[in-house]
């Protein structure tokens, strides 16, 4: 069978918590390219022993242009995405490989993700459904350039789910949570503001309130108990802050 070759990619700033684990996850691809903010911690020392690794360094504008820039860096069509706290099992790294052999193959592939605060599985509060395309023919495929935030990925082919899960280790505690929801938030604000959309407090308090009701209620995030209860007042805030920033642009 032909082996398809794979480019892993991931974008990073002060990574050194986690970048050794991601390397482990991409020891069956053939390259590894790192597209870094100019880290002040070890992530770089620590990556640049891989012999595999290849290192860009960019200032950070927004997620979209860095995840472009290493897609431009790969030298194979394949490509797996990872994210500083997503990490690959030993099923989903086989099912991966079995995929990009066969002849068959969608041009791009949706992976679900199992969500944890800490070492705690969360199973509820919206995680029960979260997908996103890691795995994709960049060929196929380039990120939308008017996202600053939640980059979409635009595929110009055909598209499949693996079976296995992604371990998405999203934040260590619930304070982490509370930051990257509001620097998240801001970054939605100005993306909304730089395409033209005009503020209106009717619009922001209902979305806030809308948010917590979809993630506590109509997500199921009640059945999480307390952590349900603080994700869903946390998406709250990620709203708020979004429309604080339209708000003040």
């Amino acid at each position: 069978m032909l082996k398809e070759k794979i480019s892993g990619l991931i974008i990073t700033f002060n990574e050194e918590k986690n970048i050794q684990e991601v390397l482990d996850c991409f020891r069956f691809c053939d390259e590894i390219i790192i597209v870094d903010s100019f880290s002040t911690d070890q992530t770089l020392a620590i990556a640049s022993k891989n012999p595999k690794v290849k290192i860009i360094q960019n200032k950070f504008e927004d997620f979209t242009k860095q995840r472009n820039l290493a897609l431009d860096a790969a030298q194979n069509d394949w490509v797996l995405f990872l994210d500083g706290d997503e990490r690959i099992t030993p099923e989903l790294e086989e099912e991966i490989v079995r995929t990009v052999n066969r002849s068959d193959a969608k041009d791009a592939y949706y992976i679900y993700r199992i969500f944890f605060v800490g070492k705690k599985k969360i199973n509820f509060s919206g995680t029960q459904n979260d997908k996103n395309f890691r795995l994709f023919r960049k060929s196929k495929a380039n990120y939308l350039e008017h996202k600053k935030v939640h980059e979409t990925l635009e595929v110009n082919g055909t598209t499949g789910i693996l079976k296995h899960p992604l371990l998405h280790y999203s934040f260590e505690n619930f304070e982490a949570f509370k930051k990257k929801m509001l620097n998240y938030g801001y970054l939605k604000g100005a993306e909304l503001a730089e395409n033209g959309k005009k503020y209106w407090v009717f619009v922001h308090w209902s979305k806030v309130a809308f948010k917590f009701i979809q993630t506590y209620f109509l997500k199921l995030g009640f059945l999480d108990g307390e952590d349900g209860w603080k994700i869903s007042c946390l998406q709250s805030l990620y709203v708020n802050e979004t429309y604080r920033t339209l708000k003040k642009a």
